[in-house]
């Protein structure tokens, strides 16, 4: 059993924590991750805790940990300790217990203003300071204070400390919506979530300077290892759901599609209604959608056909409605989208067959759903679907993957194949990495694990530095087809020395394999390498548990395997006077950056 599977017992994680630890730190393939913390109250417990959630989460973090108190002096002064230990996310560990200017009846609305100025940018301050370390920062909003100055007017009055507070959240929110790299972590929802009394204990700080009640540390870390595993791809990427019970109540081949409960009716019926909602959203911000139910498909699509569902068969991306066992259905649907059966959570509110689904594929998260109104919140609560930017390709995300179904059933009755590329009058925009595409580069990089030769990760900060370092070359590359536009989906990063250029990097979208897109990449690299001086492209593939697809890249376009040892395998391609471009069936458009 996963005592880190939420919802998990927080008094557990305390008390067995070193033993946690042990187990966690043995898996194989972590992403090895450098966290700085920077704090305004008491980190160690809540650091050891931390650790736990990043290895559960597949970060092996090392930690950088400053002084107690002194998060604005360890950034914004700092003595090169901080920016030589060049952390991969930099965290400020703050909270309502550090701002230093809280109103009073006796103030004016003006001392209130002035007082939230300073207390503003003393923040700001730090984030600019920090900057220079080129990683994500990470900083708290402020919980709701534990006490108002007046009562229910508290939340209008300038004079107030809730509406101080809202007002300063306010600011920090626009802050991070304006700042590349600024990310805030959710503390007043997570304080309100569980009580703002309970979680900001007041005798914690006075005796320890814990920022929340130490039964509480383990659900703020959770929640900010939540967001930053999803710097780094490691979020899920799909839903796979049941249907009886789950998202309608009863079974519908026992009680027919008219029996099924589902919308205003009842109260059940309502929460079902909800969930389905909930799915919903989650689809419409790119989270893939999937059906697995042990029914007869016709009856099932019937049931969805119901004019009270908020779901119909159309929002299912793949439908594995059968007898089979959930976990054939599951790993069917893995392979289907192109992605690990490990981007995936199960919901089925029957405990055997999510047993079943966990033995067979443990990678997959079997949240234990029961009663329809626990649905959304376990979905929620469980931090799965965490995000850290949202790009215009998610958000077409569920058509894309249509389109792709409508060009996979043109390829099953193609009898050439070249043929069949050619139908689909398939265009491509390759060009550099520019502003407009820095967010959607930055995130496709960093959740790319299969067409992903070296598994480097980047941020934005370093993406950004690319884009103007004269001795790299960046790519990226858009394809669209007569069925639809795909989106942004490769992406080359190269580093020239003298006439040779080292790929570093290379991602593809596994939505667009086997269709010249690797070619069209590689022709434009070699065009724009030409250009440069360079004589000679250099590849490496180093394996990972994901990534097998790619091992014979570079042989396949033409590279000559030069080294080979069970970490790597060194590939080099000495440009040829006359290049023959490799595509043949997609028109690129090259525009300048």
């Amino acid at each position: 059993m996963n005592l880190l599977q939420y919802p998990f017992n927080s008094a557990h994680i305390l008390q067995k924590k070193r033993a946690l630890k042990k187990e966690l730190a043995a898996r194989e393939g972590l992403l090895e991750k450098k966290i700085a913390i920077v704090s305004g109250s008491t980190v160690g417990d809540f650091k050891n805790i931390l650790e736990l959630f990043l290895l559960n989460a597949g970060i092996r973090p090392t930690f950088w940990e400053g002084e107690y108190g002194l998060f604005y002096e360890e950034v914004v002064f700092d003595d090169g300790s901080l920016a030589a230990f060049a952390p991969d996310v930099l965290y400020i560990h703050t909270s309502s217990r550090n701002l230093r200017h809280w109103p009073t009846p006796a103030h004016s609305a003006a001392d209130v203003q002035a007082g939230q100025d300073d207390e503003f940018a003393r923040f700001e301050a730090v984030w600019q300071a920090a900057k220079k370390l080129g990683c994500p920062i990470v900083q708290n909003n402020f919980e709701a204070p534990t006490f108002r100055n007046f009562g229910n007017m508290d939340a209008w009055d300038a004079r107030g400390r809730t509406h101080y507070v809202n007002t300063l959240n306010a600011r920090f929110a626009a802050a991070a919506a304006a700042t590349p790299g600024l990310y805030l972590h959710d503390l007043a929802y997570l304080a309100a979530q569980h009580g703002v009394r309970a979680f900001s204990d007041d005798m914690a700080w006075y005796g320890y300077k814990y920022a929340c009640a130490p039964a509480f540390i383990p659900d703020w870390c959770h929640s900010l290892a939540g967001l930053i595993k999803s710097f780094f791809g490691l979020s899920k990427k799909g839903v796979v759901a049941d249907l009886d019970n789950t998202l309608w109540g009863g079974v519908i081949g026992e009680e027919g599609p008219d029996g099924i409960e589902v919308g205003e009716e009842s109260p059940a019926g309502m929460a079902y209604a909800a969930f389905q909602g909930y799915l919903k959203m989650l689809a419409q911000r790119g989270i893939l959608l999937a059906a697995a139910s042990k029914n007869d498909a016709a009856i099932a699509e019937e049931g969805l056909a119901r004019t009270d569902n908020l779901l119909h068969r159309d929002d299912f991306l793949a439908f594995e409605v059968h007898w089979e066992p959930k976990s054939q259905s599951v790993a069917r649907i893995a392979q289907s989208l192109n992605i690990g059966a490990d981007s995936l959570v199960f919901v089925d509110d029957n405990p055997a067959e999510r047993e079943e689904v966990h033995r067979a594929l443990p990678g997959v998260e079997t949240p234990p759903v029961a009663a329809p109104e626990d649905s959304i919140p376990l979905l929620d609560g469980g931090g799965w679907f965490e995000v850290s930017a949202l790009s215009a390709d998610d958000l077409a995300r569920g058509a894309m993957y249509r389109e792709n179904a409508r060009r996979q059933a043109l390829e099953a009755i193609a009898t050439d194949y070249t043929g069949y590329l050619q139908s689909l009058q398939m265009q491509a925009d390759i060009g550099p990495v520019t502003p407009g595409t820095l967010e959607r580069v930055t995130q496709l990089v960093n959740k790319t694990n299969q067409f992903n030769p070296t598994t480097r990760r980047y941020t934005a900060a370093e993406v950004e530095a690319l884009m103007h370092d004269p001795a790299c070359i960046t790519l990226a590359g858009r394809l669209a087809d007569k069925f639809g536009d795909n989106g942004l989906t490769s992406v080359i990063f190269g580093r020239i020395t003298g006439a040779v250029l080292d790929i570093e990097l290379w991602v593809m979208s596994c939505r667009v394999l086997k269709r010249q897109f690797e070619q069209a990449m590689f022709d434009t690299l070699v065009a724009e390498a030409k250009k440069r001086g360079v004589a000679t492209i250099n590849g490496t593939w180093r394996p990972t548990a994901k990534n097998l697809m790619v091992r014979d890249l570079y042989a396949t376009i033409g590279f000559s395997l030069t080294a080979e040892t069970p970490e790597a395998r060194h590939f080099t391609y000495p440009i040829p006077a006359g290049y023959t471009p490799q595509n043949t069936v997609i028109e690129v458009n090259t525009p300048h950056g």
